[in-house]
């Protein structure tokens, strides 16, 4: 069902709500948080598309955010709202509340929809493009436990991070580093196969590929040895190697699809590697509303701290690259929620110095 509203308010829109669940029978609401779509004309259909399947897992109501930029000077003062509310199977397994902003308004858009947020339900809020430089500032997303954004949809990704890890507040992520959850489970999983330490790291990748940038961080930041970042045609990320004492380990993906997991004394193995779609992606996020920990570190590791020697830093308590992949794994099974106890790494080799504990990799 679907009920279009024009130069409408907020109260109006929540009636339509009221009177779209009855029409179709269905008066409770069944819905489990809110997911805030910050946007354009041009990216809304995607956007929604995408966020429609995510909610056949995480019913939610779904509000998008279109702020329509008027040419005309006179009409710039004129504020007006749009809204097409739509329930049912127009709107997957919530509701959707498409809200078009016109003149003044545009710029006041959180008191347009702080009325429509569910009660006592968290809200999440995406910008799949233009995001703000400090998205825990913005006024929507100020409203929201979760804020996510998409720095491969910025015209500088590797600058976007910069400005990600300046303006970092708990709560915020990026779909950039959702879709390297597969690689660093797959690489923690590789590492707690075997008993070595691992000296340097190659991530190769296409260029301006933030996710790339990612992996390379979070590499370095738990297993402080040097990364290097290498460059290839993609897509995307295409191969991490991992030099380690006991022979290389190797996950090579050159198709974007199959990958080939490589540990020195044992048989090469195919692993399923394929590049997700972006309804996976926030379907993932929508899993866990708590800070991530971890990204914010790898984020804060800095891009341009790539390659240089790692610094020897005394860890009070071994982990492991499992420990840091739990919350990712988690995710993506209830199975792996629960961290396992972390081994204890061998010492670090260090001239005239007692070696310190060696931090085990994370991811």
């Amino acid at each position: 069902m679907k009920i279009d509203l024009t130069d409408t308010t907020s109260s109006k829109i929540n009636k339509a709500l009221v009177k779209g669940r009855r029409a179709i029978g269905t008066p409770a609401v069944g819905m489990v948080l809110t997911l805030v779509i910050v946007t354009d004309e041009e990216n809304a259909y995607d956007s929604l598309k995408a966020a429609n399947e995510a909610s056949r897992e995480h019913p939610s109501r779904t509000l998008v955010v279109i702020k329509r930029v008027s040419r005309s000077p006179r009409d710039r003062t004129k504020s007006r709202l749009d809204a097409e509310v739509r329930v049912g199977a127009e709107a997957g397994t919530g509701e959707t509340v498409v809200l078009r902003l016109y003149g003044e308004v545009v710029n006041h858009a959180q008191s347009v929809v702080l009325p429509l947020l569910l009660p006592d339900a968290p809200t999440v809020v995406w910008w799949p493009v233009d995001a703000p430089l400090d998205p825990a500032q913005d006024p929507l997303g100020a409203l929201a436990q979760r804020r996510v954004t998409d720095t491969y949809a910025a015209e500088q990704p590797v600058h976007e991070l910069e400005a990600r890890a300046a303006s970092y507040s708990p709560g915020d992520t990026d779909l950039s580093w959702t879709r390297i959850t597969p690689w660093r489970s797959m690489l923690a999983a590789a590492l707690d196969q075997v008993t070595t330490d691992v000296t340097s790291v190659v991530v190769e990748g296409e260029e301006f590929n933030p996710s790339c940038e990612l992996l390379a961080m979070w590499l370095a930041d738990r297993l402080d040895v040097p990364v290097k970042r290498t460059l290839s045609a993609g897509p995307g990320l295409t191969g991490v190697r991992l030099d380690s004492t006991q022979g290389p380990i190797v996950l090579d993906r050159a198709d974007g699809t199959l990958a080939t997991l490589s540990i020195q004394g044992q048989p090469d193995r195919a692993v399923a590697l394929k590049r997700r779609e972006t309804s996976e992606l926030i379907a993932e996020e929508l899993r866990r509303l708590d800070p991530d920990d971890t990204y914010a570190a790898a984020l804060r590791f800095g891009v341009d701290r790539l390659g240089e020697p790692a610094e020897q830093t005394t860890v009070p308590e071994p982990v492991s690259l499992s420990a840091s992949a739990a919350p990712a794994a988690a995710s993506a099974q209830k199975a792996a929620a629960k961290k396992a106890p972390a081994k204890k790494a061998p010492a670090k080799k260090a001239p005239a110095k007692k070696t310190p504990a060696k931090k085990a990799a994370t991811k």
